[in-house]
């Protein structure tokens, strides 16, 4: 027998799609927010044009979230929305200090700051996962 792969439930199918939306804002932000650390052939992007592009993608990816709010991802869709707000604050706060962090040292602990809210998008994308069932099966 040849295995067929898993899908999601019918019901859990728009959610997903409304959750993809959500990243299709975040993925571009942390990338964004990243290419503020310089490389040996780029001195890395300005902070504060980078943070303001990461605080506008979190406050787009905040009003798409209801899209995929759903009783069997509760938990992880409150994770990522507390997350947003969290990114959103420390982006703002960021946005209001006068200096930029010293260093490459200092820049990359602002980079990883400024992520760190947003690691529950990654169980709530294993949650979407784990909830897929053979084709065979009922929904």
């Amino acid at each position: 027998m040849i295995g067929r792969r898993k899908e999601l439930p019918e019901h859990l199918r728009e959610p997903y799609a409304a959750f993809q939306a959500v990243l299709e804002e975040i993925e571009p932000a942390k990338a964004g927010i990243a290419d503020v650390l310089p490389s040996t052939r780029l001195p890395g992007r300005p902070l504060n044009d980078a943070v303001g592009e990461y605080r506008t993608r979190l406050e787009r990816a905040t009003t798409a979230m209801p899209g995929w709010r759903c009783s069997e991802l509760d938990g992880e869709w409150r994770a990522c929305a507390d997350g947003l707000a969290e990114g959103i604050d420390r982006a703002t706060r960021l946005l209001a200090m006068d200096e930029d962090p010293a260093g490459f040292e200092g820049l990359l602990g602002t980079v990883e700051q400024l992520m760190d809210p947003l690691d529950p998008f990654a169980a709530a994308e294993e949650r979407f996962r784990s909830l897929r069932r053979n084709p065979s099966r009922s929904n």
